[in-house]
Parts: structure tokens; sequence; C-alpha cells
């Protein structure tokens, strides 16, 4: 028999017996065996120093795991497997906390479970494993479970850790890398925004991600008690508290939007592509980066008097405030450019000690596409839904309405009537589109049954190169937090209440769409209809009255705003930048795309633009110093923003 396997214990013991039986080699690769985690641990960390292929089989309280095979300089070994496990399995908290509170006397206990039968099934796992890899290369990123309560035998793939310090493999960032070169990017139809058709790569996704054992997303669920088909997807890192949503109208367009919304919640977090190498203040790097160098003082900043507040996590900026950079690159000059890492990613704060950021950041510009242009082109189209939505709201401009029965799209008009019919709420729909002519809708749907258990009215928005196609996104979001809060509202009716009285109460994302269920509240929207301001210090004693607008034809609407059908996606991107560049504005995209996109040929961005309003939840963290966008000849809108 080779000597390739660590013998003793239950499991080592019949791994030697299978080994001494078998008439095929394994001898290119060395079976380790440990009959508890504890025992799992300190094998994984002398295998490692070994520096030859080697497979492990380690037993926990309720199964055998089998693998991956461990080839050192691979990408994939058994801390990838590890991580993507800890991340998808929904017992892992469980597990942690009881490990946490009897540390080795639980990792270290022998299952009651492992049985002789159980072991000798785990071997010839084990050997049939080791054998194909030694032959094929089988194993690697494969991982196979021995449920030991019923001998239930699982095979699971799994994706690398790019940020495993013993595999990971990431390149330094850098300016060549951060380039987004001209090229044709041809799509399926003049008309459509999007290079490939994901819905027919549906199975393949799913494959690829979806797995309650390792999978980047670890569960997706399907909610079948709602006006549109609902699906929530869960991501696997175990640090993650994101996930993905995704509506249609039918669960198969569902299932594949909430998956892409969990790879892009992936790539947003903290760089997974490209090591950041890059530190200094704005004025050594201008020094050194000539005309290199974004200018943080230019994307929004918190109000001055927020930064002396006693715990206001971020800190003001100035030139010299020392920071870490990534490359992104400006499609408006077409030159990379450094760019303060927190603005880049929103979370780095979990994974790194560092500076505290001076703003705060969140997922706003993140989009997922088919290449870099495609994802840089929905990330902008975001910034714009956004910008178009608080700059309306600070500003109090009245919007003209539109006639949503006029729309070419009938799911148009038959999603409102479901609103209203469904839940009880009359829907409106105003268009917000601003000076760059990029098509951006407000939804408001307003409570018909007039129930103070109810909310009094929700907001979304939307926005599309086609406004059919904005009006339908925004639809799709008031649905859903029309039906969220259709459910939360009654339990916290006295939380929005203290919010109306109490601007500085409105601390989290759910906060801001609660604040305006609230009745009272609900009525500073009244303005989008050209109404007086009910909050106003000096209010008219008897306003005068205000005749309502015309409603617009959707259809007139969509000739006005048409965009050029281009074959070429990059051409849409770039006439989209160009309005921008028009205004005076600088369109900044870095690619946030890890590995775990380029295994399914997808790519990850974050799109800057500053000067544009940022979305921020919490109302003491809006940021609107040094923007002019959010002043008119009157003051800034005082209130919290309602969007959801």
């Amino acid at each position: 028999m080779p000597d390739n396997s660590v013998l003793g214990g239950v499991l080592g013991s019949a791994v030697g017996r299978r080994l001494a039986a078998a008439d095929t080699s394994t001898d290119s690769i060395r079976i380790l065996t440990a009959d508890t985690a504890e025992a799992g641990r300190i094998m994984a960390d002398a295998a490692r120093a070994m520096g030859m292929p080697w497979l492990p089989v380690v037993a926990e309280l309720d199964r055998v795991v089998i693998g991956p095979v461990v080839r050192p300089g691979t990408a994939g070994c058994d801390l990838c497997s590890a991580e993507r496990r800890a991340g998808a399995r929904s017992d892992h908290a469980e597990s942690r906390a009881l490990s946490e509170r009897y540390g080795t006397a639980f990792s270290a206990h022998v299952s009651p479970l492992l049985t002789p039968l159980a072991a000798d099934l785990a071997a010839t796992l084990a050997e049939a494993l080791c054998g194909r890899a030694s032959v094929s290369g089988a194993g690697l990123r494969t991982v196979t479970v021995l449920r030991l309560a019923d001998l239930r035998v699982t095979h699971h793939r799994f994706l690398p850790d790019p940020h495993c310090p013993h595999c990971g493999q990431m390149p330094d960032d850098g300016p060549e890398l951060a380039a987004i070169p001209r090229q044709v990017r041809l799509k399926p139809s003049p008309a459509g925004t999007r290079v490939r058709d994901l819905l027919s790569e549906a199975a393949a996704l799913e494959t690829l991600y979806v797995d309650d054992e390792t999978g980047i997303v670890k569960d997706l669920r399907a909610r079948g008690l709602h006006t549109l088909p609902f699906v929530e997807s869960k991501v696997g890192p175990r640090e993650s508290v994101d996930g993905g949503y995704g509506r249609a109208f039918d669960f198969r367009t569902a299932r594949v939007t909430a998956v892409a919304e969990a790879l892009e919640r992936l790539g947003g977090g903290r760089p997974g592509g490209r090591r950041t190498v890059v530190s200094g203040s704005y004025h050594e790097l201008s020094a050194t980066h000539s005309g290199a160098v974004l200018d943080p003082s230019t994307v929004g900043m918190h109000e001055p008097a927020r930064y002396q507040e006693p715990g206001f996590p971020y800190q003001a900026y100035h030139p010299d405030l020392s920071m870490p950079w990534v490359w992104g690159y400006s499609l408006t000059d077409e030159r990379p450019i450094l760019v303060p890492e927190s603005l880049a990613y929103y979370r780095t704060q979990r994974h790194a000690s560092g500076p505290r950021p001076f703003v705060s950041e969140i997922s706003n510009g993140c989009a997922l596409g088919g290449c870099i242009e495609e994802a840089a082109l929905y990330g902008l189209l975001e910034l714009a839904e956004r910008d178009a939505f608080l700059r309306t709201w600070y500003t109090r401009t009245p919007a003209p309405p539109i006639d949503l029965s006029t729309a070419r799209d009938r799911r148009i008009p038959l999603l409102a009537d479901q609103i209203r019919v469904r839940q009880g709420y009359d829907v409106e729909v105003f268009d917000i589109t601003g000076e760059e002519g990029v098509p951006c809708f407000w939804a408001l749907a307003r409570d018909r049954v007039h129930r103070p258990d109810r909310p009094a009215v929700l907001c979304a928005a939307g926005s599309g190169l086609d406004p059919e196609r904005g009006v339908l996104s925004a639809l799709y979001e008031l649905v859903t937090a029309v039906e969220a809060y259709l459910m939360l509202y009654p339990e916290r009716r006295d939380e929005a209440e203290r919010m109306r009285l109490d601007s500085e109460a409105v601390r989290l994302m759910d906060d801001h769409a609660l604040l305006y269920c609230d009745a009272v509240a609900a009525e500073r929207l009244d303005f989008l209809r050209g109404a007086g301001n009910p909050d106003s210090p000096t209010p008219p004693l008897t306003p005068p009255p205000t005749p309502t607008p015309t409603p617009l034809d959707l259809t007139e609407l969509t000739e006005r705003y048409a965009w050029p059908p281009d074959p070429d996606l990059r051409a849409d991107l770039d006439a989209l930048v160009g309005r921008y560049a028009a205004s005076g504005l600088e369109v900044i995209v870095v690619d946030q795309t890890t590995p775990v996109h380029a295994a399914a040929r997808l790519a990850c961005a974050k799109v800057l633009a500053p000067g544009l309003l940022p979305m921020t939840f919490g109302h003491h963290l809006r940021r609107i110093e040094g923007l002019d966008r959010a002043v008119t000849a009157g003051e800034v809108n005082p209130w919290p923003h309602p969007f959801p």
C-alpha cells in the first residue's frame, strides 16, 4: 500500500483498508483524514506545508466532508471551500455559536454517528475521487458530503475565493487594468440595451452559483403571495448581509434577476478582482499623477455640522487626508483615474481596518452586465434615476403626471390597475427627466381606503433609455414597496409618527419609506402636483387653487425622448456619457469584476459622476454640501427623502 494517507482514527483506518485492497494507484495525491473538525484544521495546516496535492477527508458532527483536491498554486483550496460552506450553510450561525461557547470541546468531539459503516463509505468515496483526480484532475473545486444521519451523498461545486490567503491570485491594481478600450459590443436587437439574454442561460447560472452547501448564492426563495412573481436570493459569503431580489411577470425571469442582483452586491462590497496598492492624500497623488486623480471635494459632502457630532462615523475631508485609492476609467476623457476606494466599494470597513471614510456611500451606481460597457450603462442609468428623484425632492419641483392608459406596453396600465384593485392604492407616475434628457420617473401609490393602519403614500423611481421601460421599472419597485409596508406599517405606526416629529430619528433605509406611511407626513409630497408646502413656516392662510395639469401621453413622451437605436451598445453608452459631458459632468467607471463574475462571462461595475446627487439613507447622512443641483432660489427641502 502506498504511504499516502494519515492512518489512525475511524476514518484513517477505513481509508487504510480501502487503499490496501484497491487495484488503482493514488500515489500522486495524498489522502489525509481527521475524525473531528479540530483535528481537520491541524491536519490542513500540516498538509499545506508539504507542498504536494492532497485530499482532505474530515468528519464533522453530522457529516463527512471529502475534498476538494488541493493542488499547491491552483486556485480553489480547502480554505476556499470552507469559506463558501460557512456562508452558504443555513446552520452555520448555530454551529458557530456552539463552537464559540464550547470551544475545542465541541470541535474536537468525535460524532457518535461516525460508525464503521459510515467510515467505510467515506473511504470508498475518497478512494474513487482520488483515483479520478490522479488521472483527469477531477475533484478540483468539488466537495462530496456524506450525511451521517442517513448516509446520503451529495456533490457540490464551488468557486475559488479571490481573498483566500493561500490560493488567492488577485493582481495588483494598476491603470492598465482599469482601461476600457473601445470595441464593438453588438446587441441582439438595435433597440435593446443588453448584449446577452441571461434568461436563456438560467439553468447554467443556477448550476454555477446556487448551492445550499457551497454556493455563492445559498438560497433562491420564490414567494407566490405577491402581485408579481417575486424571488429572493441570499448571498453566500458569511460576512455579507446582502441579497438579491427579482420581480418579473414570470418566476423564471425573477430567479435570474435575483441571482444577477446578488452577484452585483458581491462585487460592490470590497475589491475582489484587483488588490488595492495605492495610498496617499489628494495633494500627494495629484503631484505624482497630474490630472489623473478624482478630487473628492466634488462628490457631495455631509453637512459641515454633522462631522462635529459625537459618534459621527465619517471624518471631514481635507486635501491632505490619506486614504486608499483604486484605479477607475473616465469614459468622458478616456483615461485612467484614481478614485478613493471608499467611493468605489461601499463595505471596505467590514473587511479591513483603515481610515474612516469621509462620506457615506452605498450601492448607488453599481450594476452587473454581460460586458463592462453594459454594466456601466446600467450603473449610469441608476445614477440618473436617483439624481432626478433627489433633485425633484430637494428643490420641491412639481412634476407633470403621465396618463398610463396611453402606454403601448399594456402591462403598464394593467399593473397600475392591479395595485389599485388588489391593494387599494391609486397609482400616479410623474416625469422627472432632467436637463440631460435621460428618461426618469417617480411612481407614487396613494391610499384610497384611508384607514389609519394603512400606509398613506409610498414611492419608487425608474429610468431607461426607453421611457416605457423606465415607467415599468418604477412600477415593479412600487408594487413591492406597497406589499412590504402594508405588513410593516401597522406594527410601526408609532415609529412613523415619531420620525414625522423628529427627522433625526430617520436613520435606516426602511425609515424613509416608513415615515411617509404617516398620513400627515405624506402631505409633504403634495408639491409634486404643484400644491403648496404644508410644512412651510409661513403657509398662506387661504392657498390659491392649483390647476390640475393635463397628464402626458406616454406614447408621445416616448417619441419625444426616443433614443437612437444602434446595434452597438458602446454607442448607447457613449451617447449617455456625452449628455452628462454637455452638463460639465465626468463619468467614471470602476471595474468591480471578480473571478466569480468572470466564471459566467459577466462584468460588474461602479459608476461615479461627481456632481450628481448621491442617494443616502439616514437623514443625518444626506450629502448635499457643494452640489448646486440640490438648490434653487429657495431653501433645500428640509425633510428626509421618501425613496424606499
